[in-house]
């Protein structure tokens, strides 16, 4: 068991893990982990890596935001001709 000293950290307060403690759960600045207090007890473990979001994750995430960030709608006004566009020129 390792003691550790709770310190004060702006409006909350805060515990400082020692080196041996991050080097055995690989944990590094700036990683989340999940705590879990039951029974007066904490228990501190890193997630299991997490995969990246799915298409239908990132669809409601917008929603949820909204459409301020939607792209404004240019007129281009109507279309002419049969324009070409070629990459090699």
């Amino acid at each position: 068991m390792t003691k550790v000293t709770i310190s004060k950290w702006g409006n909350s307060i805060a515990i400082r893990l020692p080196k041996a403690v991050t080097d055995e759960l690989h944990l590094r600045a700036g990683d989340v982990v999940n705590l879990d207090v039951r029974d007066g007890k904490a228990t501190l473990e890193k997630p299991k890596q997490q995969l990246a979001p799915s298409l239908a994750e990132l669809v409601a995430e917008m929603d949820r935001l909204g459409w301020e960030n939607e792209p404004e709608t240019v007129d281009w006004g109507r279309d002419v001709g049969s324009e070409r566009f070629y990459d090699d020129e």
